[in-house]
């Protein structure tokens, strides 16, 4: 299959002759009625009642016993990493293959990443590596799990669902477990992705979303933190709210707190953005159908959801045969005004982490040579 037919293929998809994004925002509901009546009241910032109402319609769409909005998803994760008790000079144990954001929320914390494998079928983290690398390199020291060679704690398992896809979340936990760590899911992506039959974000002691503009769910900027324990939660919304003791009128701080909550325009956005997310999972779930049987048979490998769960392809990607079908397809595509993007630069391919700990990464390094993400944005009927 060549290029053009790659580039007849997207334009057929959008129906359009003019340049074609790799994902934008939708607005068909009540979005605009929302924000509106948010100027209207005045409260436009940290205090409203839309963001209380947000955070309880992602507490019940996904299934979590509590959710904890904040400004985007970084914030979300450096929040929910110091929740999970990781500082300074500790090690997390996550994957290469990631947005830089994952290991930015490290190093707001003074922590350090270890880099381990994914696996195909996910693109995402491989619990046999993790249990590997652990086995090699860890040791238990009464009840903390230390890097063997320096004495340093390893505190926490940080997990992407890339791209939407699930990672094999019951073995994850079963690691953790083992060796007393804290499973962190990043679900950035995978707001409507499920393993089985739970949401991405629900299985490990926190899990955080992302709702920037290229989300399956925008709120222009914000995140949000679901947590499993209510005091954590608690103290997670305290925390994120400058830490603020409420009070008529004394400005009182009892810790060190931080100034994430979502404003609540942001917020007023995100609850009509939820209000139509099924009818936009099941789009893009349609779109990825036509990209699976466009792809059938060629020499492109479509990337579908794992076996065991359901993804809710916020970016559809194809494997290439090698590096140079991979660069070809990018250059022909963006020439053409067809937005396509290869996998994110490994992070210790980075220079901040180039000196990270790692295990051995050959599928991280196989999927950075192969991937191309294509356009992903719902279809219009």
């Amino acid at each position: 299959m060549d290029t053009q037919a790659v580039i007849d293929f997207v334009r057929e998809c959008y129906r359009t002759s003019e340049f074609i994004p790799l994902h934008v925002p939708t607005f068909t509901g009540n979005e605009q009625a929302y924000v509106v009546e948010t100027i209207e009241s005045t409260y436009v910032s940290s205090v409203g009642a839309f963001v209380d109402r947000f955070e309880q319609m992602v507490a019940d769409y996904t299934g979590s016993p509590r959710a904890v909005a904040t400004v985007n998803g970084t914030a979300a994760l450096h929040a929910a990493l110091i929740a999970a008790g990781v500082g300074r000079g500790d090690f997390v144990v996550t994957q290469p293959l990631t947005f830089v954001a994952t290991c930015n929320a490290l190093h707001q914390l003074g922590a350090e990443p270890v880099f381990v494998d994914v696996e195909r079928q996910s693109l995402g983290l491989d619990p046999d590596a993790v249990a590997a690398w652990l086995d090699e390199h860890a040791v238990v020291d009464g009840a903390v799990c230390r890097h063997r060679a320096s004495g340093r704690p390893i505190k926490a398992v940080v997990p992407m669902h890339t791209y939407g896809h699930p990672v094999r979340l019951p073995e994850l936990l079963a690691v953790c477990e083992r060796w007393g760590l804290r499973l962190v899911e990043d679900a950035a992506e995978s707001l409507g992705s499920f393993y089985g039959d739970r949401h991405t974000g629900t299985f490990g002691d926190f899990g955080t979303l992302s709702f920037n503009g290229n989300k399956v769910l925008t709120t222009g900027g914000g995140g949000m933190v679901l947590c499993r324990d209510s005091a954590e939660a608690d103290h997670l919304k305290h925390l994120t709210t400058t830490a603020k003791v409420p009070h008529p009128y004394e400005f009182l701080h009892d810790e060190p707190g931080f100034n994430y909550r979502m404003p609540n325009l942001n917020a007023a956005l995100g609850c009509g953005q939820l209000e139509g997310l099924a009818a936009r999972l099941a789009s893009k779930r349609a779109l990825a159908e036509r990209y699976r049987s466009f792809f059938a048979g060629s020499d492109y490998e479509f990337v579908v959801e794992p076996s065991y769960g359901r993804s809710n392809y916020w970016l559809n990607a194809v494997l290439c045969a090698d590096r140079a079908q991979r660069d070809e397809l990018l250059e022909a595509t963006n020439a053409a005004g067809v937005m396509t993007r290869p996998a994110w630069r490994l992070m210790h391919r980075l220079p901040m982490w180039a000196d990270a700990l790692r295990g051995a990464l050959p599928v991280a390094e196989w999927i950075e040579d192969r991937l191309v993400n294509l356009p992903s944005s719902p279809v219009e009927d």
